[in-house]
């Protein structure tokens, strides 16, 4: 007899809450173990790599968050330039800066993820690659997920 879906018992005892921050580290701690112990880390750990463009009067109008994991990837989690300052190649000179400084420090790849209403034509004049994208989220757009080798 095939098993019924929604049959399965589930443990009376679990119980789920909002993770405080020693939770946290340990999840954290046990995926890494988990992944460690399948595949060997290329470099110590995670790098952060945070950069801030400034114009000459010293104001911030942008920058670029991110950093290099286990395997030698930068994974970009956020480019930001300020509206006014945008199309004026600002954007590229920051990202540039950001693969650069992350080969020197050994990534070989670099991996990121944007919307089709964001930065979409500014990653493929930058030389970055689609992999993949989730169709209509949000409603009416895409989300792409680009990666770049960078040796």
């Amino acid at each position: 007899m095939a098993p019924r879906i929604g049959s399965m018992s589930h443990p009376s005892s679990l119980s789920i809450s909002e993770a405080q921050k020693e939770d946290i580290r340990h999840i954290v701690d046990g995926i890494n173990d988990y992944n460690l112990n399948r595949v060997a880390a290329s470099a110590p750990a995670w790098t952060p790599m945070e950069f801030v463009a400034r114009d000459q009067r010293g104001e911030l109008i942008g920058g670029i968050l991110g950093g290099i994991g286990y395997w030698s990837g930068l994974e970009i989690k956020l480019l930001w330039v300020a509206e006014e300052h945008r199309n004026k190649g600002y954007g590229t000179q920051i990202l540039k800066h950001m693969e650069e400084k992350a080969k020197a420090k050994g990534a070989i790849i670099a991996m990121l993820d944007t919307f089709d209403f964001q930065a979409e034509g500014f990653y493929l004049k930058n030389g970055y690659e689609p992999i993949g994208e989730i169709k209509d989220f949000p409603k009416g757009h895409r989300r792409i997920y680009f990666s770049k080798r960078l040796v």
